[in-house]
């Protein structure tokens, strides 16, 4: 068989093994087994052409590895956390999301989180943040990381302090339940990031707001 026909041969095995693979999968998994059998497809095309049908076969093979790899994996404990979360924040205007790379994320309000200028968490918080740390405790391969922003009341040497300060109390609180806090990283963005309106009270509000992230890296799973 030429080597143009062995390409187009492996790379419709990539393909074909992709669309059988994905029909039980989730929309992560689809997403993760897409990467890696369009790596695989593309890894037979070079191969091929550089080296004749084992080139392709070893091109498939690092194309795979080289397009299913990513920052992050959304493994079932992930998956698992991301549902309890749902449960525990429903009706609290507390968003949970799947982020683009792999990410839990908890998008918390301030009428959630916390009072005009202030950095204590609010007790209706807490209940979240309780069985945020359990899930956590749960997989230990996850890392944190807590974002503090601002409305664009006040300058910038009481807004950056101020988001920071909340980053941090939200750290410390699940420190209190168990997390190791060498898991956990904090970040202010102060007024800089906006996600409404600074010039109505509504949009305010939202800018007011803690972001949390969850990933589990997918070297911690390669161990």
């Amino acid at each position: 068989m030429s080597r143009i026909r062995l390409t187009a041969a492996c790379t419709a095995v990539a393909v074909a093994a992709l669309a059988g693979g994905c029909a039980n999968m989730t929309e992560q998994q689809q997403t993760t087994a897409k990467g890696a059998g369009i790596g695989a497809a593309a890894g037979a095309v070079i191969g091929g052409i550089a080296g004749g049908g084992r080139g392709a076969a070893t091109g498939a093979a690092i194309g795979g590895i080289a397009g299913g790899v990513g920052g992050y994996l959304w493994s079932q404990k992930m998956e698992d956390q991301k549902r309890s979360m749902e449960q525990a924040t429903q009706g609290t205007g507390v968003a949970v999301t799947q982020t683009a790379d792999n990410q839990l994320k908890l998008e918390v309000p301030s009428d959630v989180s916390f009072d005009v200028g202030r950095a204590d968490i609010k007790p209706n918080l807490r209940p979240i943040l309780d069985r945020f740390a359990q899930e956590l405790v749960a997989n230990p391969a996850a890392t944190v990381r807590i974002i503090g922003h601002t409305d664009s009341t006040g300058s910038d040497a009481v807004n950056n302090p101020l988001s920071v300060n909340r980053a941090a109390a939200v750290r410390d609180y699940v420190v209190t339940r168990g997390v190791a806090s060498q898991r956990i990283a904090i970040d202010g963005r102060g007024s800089r990031e906006p996600i409404a309106d600074n010039s109505t009270e509504a949009g305010r509000a939202r800018n007011r707001r803690v972001e949390i992230f969850v990933g589990e890296p997918q070297v911690a799973q390669s161990r």
